[in-house]
C-alpha cells in the first residue's frame, strides 16, 4: 500500500474517534510476532511502549515484521508496515512521512511521546533501508 491509499482510507471516517478506533482495528489485525525476537536487539528505542522490529530481505524488497505492548502503538506500527514493508529500500526512502503522518490526523492526536515514538520507528525503517540499498 502507498501513503495516498492509507491516507484515502483514514479519510472516510468523519472524526477523530473513528480514525483511532480504526487505527486500533488495524493493530489488532497484526500477524503474530515470534516471541524469539521479543528481544533488546529488536528493540526500537525511542519508543515509550516497547516495540519491536525485525526484517528479512526478500529479493529487491524488505520484509518488517513487529509488534508493541500497547494498542495504540499496535495501529501506528501495522500504518508503518503497510507504507514500508515489502518495499525496495529506495521505495522505502522515497515515502513522504512526514505529510503522510499529518494527512491521516496523527499529527494533531497523538501526545508528543508518541510522535517520537512513531519517527524512531520510521528511522530505524529508513537505517535498515539505506544499510540495504
Amino acid at each position: 500500500m502507498d501513503a495516498e491509499e492509507l491516507v484515502e482510507r483514514f479519510s472516510i471516517f468523519d472524526d477523530w474517534e473513528e480514525r483511532y478506533a480504526y487505527l486500533m482495528e488495524l493493530g489488532k489485525k497484526l500477524p503474530p510476532y515470534p516471541e524469539s525476537a521479543r528481544d533488546e536487539d529488536h528493540r526500537v528505542r525511542g519508543c515509550v511502549s516497547k516495540v519491536w522490529l525485525t526484517h528479512e530481505q526478500r529479493g529487491d524488497t524488505i520484509h518488517f515484521e513487529a509488534d508493541s505492548d500497547a494498542f495504540i502503538v499496535k495501529g501506528l506500527v501495522a500504518v508503518l508496515l503497510m507504507l514500508y514493508s515489502d518495499k525496495t529500500p529506495a521505495q522505502i526512502l522515497a515515502v513522504p512521512i512526514e505529510d503522510t503522518f499529518a494527512e491521516l490526523g496523527l499529527q494533531s492526536h497523538l501526545t508528543p511521546s508518541r510522535r517520537n515514538g512513531f519517527f524512531s520507528m520510521v528511522e530505524r525503517i529508513r537505517g535498515i533501508a539505506r544499510e540495504s540499498a
